[in-house]
């Protein structure tokens, strides 16, 4: 019912994440590579509502496919409801259901990882959505259970499978860890040896060495790149290369990076039509992208304060001028540390908001 799993494709999945993964971000790890992606979280009390913002977190354009829409909620029928008001807004490829959010707010309404811990619920979630929408194929997300105490992914996955459900993603960690801690490898492979779903294994998948780790040492059928892709959506690329060719795909040149980062906030300034809201929203796109990039704790102090896309082609062309300078060539600096960069930006002559500096730049 998953194309992309014909074959023996081992697909790389867009983690949702919320307030990151919207239409312009998924549009730019598309590019880079990704295989599926799925939307921001929406409540399905906002869809039967027609709450205005959750409709706009539900739009997507062609080039985003497959993409699905995931939902959560804890009421069978509210949920089951909401999928079908969606099919008839938006028509996406499948439905997720997010039974892993560990976020207090969507805790607290018996929402996300609360279901971890009422399974019989979570499988009459699951099972009326199913029923709504098919032939439409219905997948989820979950955590290994609520606490180290209460692991429970595996029965979790049977349950879903035996309520229908076409494929499960599964996070490293519990509802308690949070983001904290090691993703548990060996506990996501369990559960995938142990359904016949395809499982979609997720957690510290920062690297194209990590990748291959997990897809040779486990029997999961396709990954799920979250945080990572925040900093380098590239990863994509340079996974899907090496798992297609064999081949190595060198990380982007600082020039390339600032070029990813820029169109970024065009297409964002596009897509909302407002450039200082545009921008504000764009400022811990910005912090995530400046991560591991030289002179990077001085950037972030730059980018946390720009509300123009004018501001950011400034301090990109004077972070630029430093890195290339004789001075950085010669100690070779690829990664942060000596914040010498902080030095060239108190020697300028303004700063961000100053409009004088960015006129004369």
């Amino acid at each position: 019912m998953l194309p992309w799993f014909d074959n023996n494709w081992r697909p790389l999945y867009l983690a949702p994440m919320a307030g990151v993964t919207d239409s312009v971000f998924r549009r730019l790890c598309k590019e880079q590579g990704a295989d599926v992606c799925v939307t921001e979280f929406v409540s399905a009390d906002g869809i039967l509502h027609r709450n205005l913002r959750t409709r706009e977190m539900l739009n997507f354009r062609a080039e985003e496919r497959p993409v699905g829409v995931q939902l959560f909620g804890a009421d069978p029928k509210h949920m089951a409801d909401a999928a079908k008001a969606v099919i008839d807004w938006v028509a996406p490829d499948f439905i997720d259901l997010n039974f892993g959010c560990p976020v207090n707010k969507v805790v607290c309404k018996h929402g996300g990882a609360a279901l971890l811990r009422d399974c019989p619920l979570l499988e009459r979630v699951a099972l009326a959505v199913v029923k709504a929408v098919e032939p439409l194929p219905v997948t989820a997300k979950i955590r290994l259970g609520w606490s180290q105490e209460m692991i429970n992914a595996t029965t979790t996955a049977m349950a879903l499978e035996q309520a229908g459900i076409s494929a499960v993603a599964v996070h490293g960690r519990t509802r308690e860890q949070g983001y904290s801690g090691v993703a548990d490898w060996q506990a996501i492979a369990r559960v995938a040896e142990t359904v016949s779903i395809p499982v979609v294994g997720n957690g510290d998948l920062r690297g194209v060495d990590e990748i291959l780790l997990r897809l040779r040492s486990t029997r999961v059928r396709g990954l799920m790149i979250g945080r990572a892709a925040m900093t380098s959506p590239w990863l994509f690329r340079q996974a899907r290369r090496f798992l297609d060719h064999g081949e190595m795909v060198p990380d982007p040149s600082i020039e390339e990076r600032w070029s990813h980062i820029l169109c970024h906030c065009r297409m964002a300034v596009a897509e909302t039509g407002t450039e200082k809201h545009a921008m504000a929203a764009m400022r811990g796109r910005l912090m995530a992208y400046s991560k591991g990039m030289p002179g990077g704790r001085s950037l972030r102090a730059e980018l946390q304060q720009v509300s123009s896309i004018a501001q950011v082609e400034a301090i990109s062309r004077r972070h630029l001028a430093w890195f290339n300078s004789e001075n950085v060539a010669e100690e070779g600096l690829v990664f942060e540390g000596p914040e010498s960069f902080s030095n060239s930006i108190s020697s300028a002559p303004g700063r961000v908001g100053e409009a004088s500096h960015f006129a004369s730049s």
